[in-house]
């Protein structure tokens, strides 16, 4: 028997706003990878990432478990170029996103995706359209989540975070260092993916 194709993956159901959510509470510490001369506290609409509002009803932060995390989901594509230069590291800072308050965060990493009808493929696959969508109905939901949990698609042992900006009083952002000002860390960092580094 030949491999299946599996069928397209389902929109959100029409009754997704009241259903259930699978929920995980979390205040951080989390780690965003950002452009120095920019805030790190920046909510993005503009729809060139996986859960950004499809027509900016919203922004969205996005922030790694650690650094690791951070680099590889800013650094990871396109998956054949392994190399990273010293000027573009230049450019980028690591911050600390802390809350001041539990967050509530939809869990999309394990079975809180079958729950909602949904599967892996909303949050690694390749189709933006359809998760900010997802996204969109998941920032409606009556109960009014801070944001979402997720597998960090160039590392699933790790975990990313999408936050809605109506979380955003109950973050506190504080810069951490240049990403090229501790070499040993990123020197570590750059084993783990494979990366070389170049001028």
């Amino acid at each position: 028997m030949g491999p299946r194709n599996p069928a397209p993956h389902p929109e959100a159901p029409p009754n997704l706003r009241t259903r259930p959510l699978p929920v995980r509470s979390a205040r951080g510490p989390w780690i965003r990878l950002h452009v120095c001369d920019r805030s790190a506290r920046f909510f993005g609409k503009t729809g060139l990432h996986r859960f950004d509002a499809p027509a900016g009803e919203y922004g969205i932060l996005y922030a790694g478990e650690d650094d690791f995390c951070a680099f590889v989901e800013a650094f990871g594509d396109p998956l054949d170029a392994r190399v990273v230069s010293q000027s573009d590291l230049r450019q980028h800072c690591l911050s600390t996103v802390i809350a001041n308050r539990l967050l509530h965060l939809v869990d999309l990493t394990a079975q809180g995706l079958s729950q909602l009808g949904a599967d892996g493929r909303l949050t690694t696959g390749d189709d933006y359209g359809l998760s900010q969508r997802w996204a969109r109905a998941l920032w409606d939901h009556a109960d009014q989540p801070d944001g979402l949990v997720y597998r960090a698609r160039h590392d699933p042992s790790k975990e990313s975070v999408a936050i809605f900006a109506r979380a955003s009083p109950a973050l506190r952002l504080r810069r951490l260092r240049r990403i090229l000002d501790d070499q040993a860390r990123l020197a570590q960092i750059l084993d783990r993916y494979g990366f070389a580094l170049v001028e």
